[in-house]
């Protein structure tokens, strides 16, 4: 592979790198935001005993829970482009 060719993609994944870490900061916070509510929501279903609010606690554990995902795909990626820039770096320190 040409020198040019493995630079241009070494500054690709840099890229993607940066974007992946500032959208894993941001599944942080909504994280942190969709456990509170759905902790709040657990709670106020004990404490009321009501079918709607099971319902409720039930939908914000759901989100919890797609977010808790999401997070570990974002995470998943960030480790694959990680290796693929350390064998890119690789390619141009020979």
């Amino acid at each position: 592979m040409g020198q040019r060719l493995v630079e241009r993609r070494l500054r690709e994944t840099t890229a993607r790198l940066r974007a992946l870490r500032e959208e894993l900061a941001i599944v942080e916070e909504q994280l942190a935001h969709l456990s509170d509510d759905a902790d709040d929501k657990a709670l106020r279903s004990l404490v009321s005993e009501t079918p709607g609010s099971a319902v409720e606690y039930r939908e914000a554990s759901l989100h919890r829970d797609a977010m808790v995902r999401h997070r570990h795909s974002v995470e998943a990626s960030i480790s694959e482009l990680l290796i693929k820039q350390d064998q890119l770096l690789d390619k141009i320190g020979h």
